[in-house]
C-alpha cells in the first residue's frame, strides 16, 4: 500500500510538472486550445502499468491542480469533460486487447478533444462551434500517436517494473 501511495504520488507530481512544462512551450496550432498533452503521457502509462480507476484517479488529480495552479474554472471543465472521455474510450480499448499502446493513445487523443468540443458547444449554446471537428480529429490523431509511440517506449522499459 506504501509502494502504491508512493508511486501515484510521483505520476501527480511528474503530471503537474509536464502540464506546467507544457504551459511554457510556445506551440500555437492555429486553433485555439490545441496542446501536445504531455501529461497525458503518464496517465498511459498509469493505465497500462496499474489500471482505470487509478489512471481516473490519476487524471482527475491531475486536472483539478493543473487548473487551479496554471489555468481557471473553465479550462478544468474542458479538461475533465476530455479527460474522462478519453480515458473512458482508452480503458476499453486496452481491455478488448485488439490495439496496441498507440491506438488506444491515438484514441484518447481524440476523444479527448470530443470531450472538450462537446462542453464547448453546451457552453456557448450553439453546434457552430463543431466546425472545428476535423481540425480537432486531426490534432487528435497526431498528438494521440506522438504520446503513444512515446509511452509505448517508456512501457517497454518500465516492462520488469511493479508498481
Amino acid at each position: 500500500m506504501k509502494n502504491r501511495a508512493a508511486y501515484f504520488g510521483v505520476f501527480t507530481a511528474l503530471a503537474l510538472i509536464f502540464s506546467y512544462v507544457e504551459s511554457l512551450i510556445p506551440i500555437y496550432f492555429g486553433v485555439p486550445g490545441i496542446k501536445l498533452g504531455l501529461a497525458n503521457l503518464l496517465i498511459v502509462i498509469f493505465l497500462y502499468k496499474r489500471n482505470a480507476k487509478e489512471a481516473l484517479l490519476l487524471s482527475i488529480v491531475r486536472i483539478v491542480l493543473a487548473g487551479f495552479m496554471f489555468a481557471n474554472l473553465f479550462s478544468i471543465l474542458y479538461s475533465l469533460a476530455g479527460g474522462i472521455l478519453s480515458l473512458a474510450v482508452m480503458a476499453f480499448l486496452k481491455k478488448r486487447g485488439t490495439f496496441s499502446v498507440i491506438g488506444v493513445s491515438i484514441a484518447g487523443g481524440v476523444c479527448h478533444n470530443l470531450g472538450q468540443l462537446l462542453v464547448a458547444m453546451l457552453a456557448v449554446e450553439t453546434y457552430q462551434v463543431g466546425y472545428y471537428l476535423p481540425v480537432l480529429l486531426n490534432a487528435g490523431i497526431v498528438t494521440g500517436m506522438l504520446i503513444g509511440i512515446v509511452a509505448a517506449e517508456v512501457l517497454k522499459r518500465l516492462k520488469n517494473i511493479t508498481f
